[in-house]
C-alpha cells in the first residue's frame, strides 16, 4: 500500500475512534451530571473526518439524536468526507 494512502487511512481511523469515544464520554458525563464536552468540540471532530465514528456513537449511545444541529451537520460531514474519499480514489486510479 502506498504511504500516502496508508497515512490517510490511519488518520481517518484515528479521528473516527476519537469522535466515537468523545460521544461516549459526553453521554456518560451527561448521565452523571458532570462537566460536558462542548458541542463545538464534538462537531469539530465530526467535521475533520470523524463523522462516521460520531454518527455510530450517536446511534449506539442515543446521544445528541434530538439536536437539529447534530441531525443535520454530522450526516452532512459524513457525506462530504465520503465524496472526498471517492474523489481521491478516482484521482488515484486515473493518474497513478
Amino acid at each position: 500500500m502506498h504511504p500516502i494512502v496508508l497515512t490517510i487511512l490511519i488518520y481517518l481511523i484515528a479521528v473516527n475512534l476519537v469522535a466515537f469515544f468523545l460521544c461516549y464520554t459526553d453521554k456518560r458525563r451527561a448521565q452523571k451530571d458532570r462537566w460536558r464536552i462542548p458541542e463545538a468540540t464534538l462537531l469539530l471532530w465530526s467535521g475533520i473526518g470523524g463523522a462516521f465514528g460520531f454518527l455510530i456513537g450517536m446511534r449506539r449511545f442515543h446521544h445528541k439524536t434530538r439536536h437539529l444541529k447534530f441531525q443535520i451537520l454530522v450526516p452532512l460531514f459524513m457525506v462530504l468526507w465520503a465524496a472526498l474519499i471517492i474523489l481521491m480514489i478516482y484521482l488515484w486510479i486515473r493518474f497513478f
